[in-house]
C-alpha cells in the first residue's frame, strides 16, 4: 500500500504533494513501482496534528482520487463518513480509518457501499497519542480492541471478509510497544482477518536507527516490513514502495526455492 499524503504537515512528505497534480503524479509513480493499493489522505495523523474540516479534507483529496481512478485500487484514509462517501463515489474501494469506525455513520456507509475497511488501533487522538502511552498488555489489549471493532463492523452489515485490522504501529506506542507488536503479528493474523502493518520511519524506525536522517532509514523500514510479512501480515503500508516491493519479491523467491 503506497501512501499519497495530500497534506501540508504529514510525516515524511508533508507539503510535497499538496498540489493535486503533484499528488496524482506521485500516485502513478507508486503504482508503477509496485504499489497494489494507493492510500490517499487529506488529514495528517502525525503526533500533535490538528483536525481539519470535512470541507477542507474533500478539497484536498477529491481531485487526487478522481485523477488516480483506474491507475490502481484506491483507499481513502479518513475518519469522516462524509469524506469516505464522496471518495467511494469517485472510485475508492477501501476505507482506511485510524479511529476504527468511530464516526457513527461510517460503518453503515461502508456496509451499504460494499467496500473494504481497515480498522486501526490508536491510543487517544493524534494530538495526544504520544503523551506517555501505557499498556498492561499491549498485544492483548489491542487484539481485544480490534476484535471488538471488527465484530461491531459485522453487526453493522460489513462482510467479515472485507475487514482488515491494523495494530497501529506508531499510533500511541513507544518503540518497545512497536517492537512487541511486530513480534506478535502472528497473533493478529490468527484472527483470520487480514492484517495491515505500517512501520513508521519517522518515529519508530528513526529511534531504532539512532535518529539517523530520514533518508538513511530505508534499511530499517525494509526490515520491519519483511518481519511483518513473515509474521503473517497481508499488506504493508509505506512511502518506500520500490525498494520494499523489491525486497518482498526477493524474499518470496527465496521462500519458493526452499
Amino acid at each position: 500500500m503506497g501512501i499519497v499524503n495530500v497534506t501540508p504537515d504529514s510525516f515524511s512528505d508533508g507539503g510535497r504533494f499538496l498540489d493535486p497534480a503533484a499528488a496524482i503524479a506521485h500516485g502513478r509513480e507508486l503504482a508503477a513501482a509496485g504499489a497494489d493499493v494507493l492510500d490517499v489522505g487529506g488529514e495528517s495523523t502525525r503526533p500533535g496534528a490538528t483536525a481539519v474540516s470535512a470541507a477542507e479534507e474533500l478539497e484536498r483529496v477529491m481531485p487526487v482520487i478522481e485523477g488516480l481512478a483506474g491507475v490502481a485500487p484506491l483507499s481513502i484514509d479518513t475518519t469522516k463518513a462524509e469524506v469516505a462517501a464522496r471518495a467511494i463515489e469517485a472510485g475508492a474501494a477501501m476505507v482506511n480509518d485510524v479511529t476504527a469506525l468511530s464516526d457513527p455513520d461510517m460503518a453503515p456507509l461502508c456496509a451499504e457501499r460494499g467496500v473494504e475497511v481497515v480498522v486501526m488501533h490508536m491510543l487517544g487522538t493524534p494530538r495526544t497519542m504520544q503523551d506517555d502511552p501505557r499498556y498492561d498488555d499491549v498485544v492483548g489489549e489491542i487484539l481485544e480492541f480490534l476484535t471488538e471493532r471488527a465484530d461491531r463492523a459485522v453487526a453493522a452489515g460489513i462482510e467479515r471478509d472485507r475487514i482488515w485490522i491494523d495494530p497501529g504501529i506508531g499510533f500511541g506506542k513507544t518503540t518497545g510497544h512497536n517492537l512487541t507488536l511486530l513480534a506478535a503479528v502472528d497473533r493478529f493474523a490468527a484472527t483470520g482477518l487480514p492484517v495491515l502493518i505500517g512501520p513508521s520511519r519517522k518515529t519508530f524506525i528513526g529511534r531504532l536507527s539512532g535518529d539517523a536522517p530520514e533518508g538513511e532509514r530505508l534499511g530499517g523500514t525494509i526490515a520491519a516490513c519483511l518481519a511483518a510479512l513473515a509474521g503473517g501480515a497481508a499488506m504493508v503500508r509505506g512511502h518506500d514502495v520500490a525498494p520494499v516491493a523489491q525486497a518482498i519479491a526477493v524474499a518470496r523467491a527465496i521462500d519458493d526455492a526452499r
